[in-house]
Formats: structure tokens, sequence, C-alpha cells
């Protein structure tokens, strides 16, 4: 038997190491993604206080 070189990635380890930096690029992608969405967000006016009438155009 041939025996495998000291620090290189077997075929499952490999794949696990990929799919646990994919998963962390989609997470931050997702955070990153609500966290613009907040922002972008425009905030309403509050109601108009009793008395005045609103203004229209």
């Amino acid at each position: 038997m041939t025996e495998k070189p000291a620090g290189k990635f077997t075929g499952k380890t490999a794949a696990s190491v990929g799919a646990a930096i994919g998963s962390a690029a989609i997470a931050a992608a997702l955070l990153y993604a609500n966290k613009r969405r907040a922002k972008n967000k425009q905030e309403q006016p509050g109601p108009i206080p009793s008395g005045e009438k609103p203004e229209t155009d």
C-alpha cells in the first residue's frame, strides 16, 4: 500500500471543508442583503396631529 502524504485533504475532508465555506458564504450574503434592505426602507411619517388639516397638492 502507498501512504498518503501528510497534510493533504482526503475526498471526504475536502467536501466537508467546501460545504462549510459555502455555507458561511451564503450566510454572509443573506446578512448583507437584509442589512441593505433595512437601510433602504423608507419610514412613513407619523399621524397628523389633531386640529390640523393634511396638506394636499
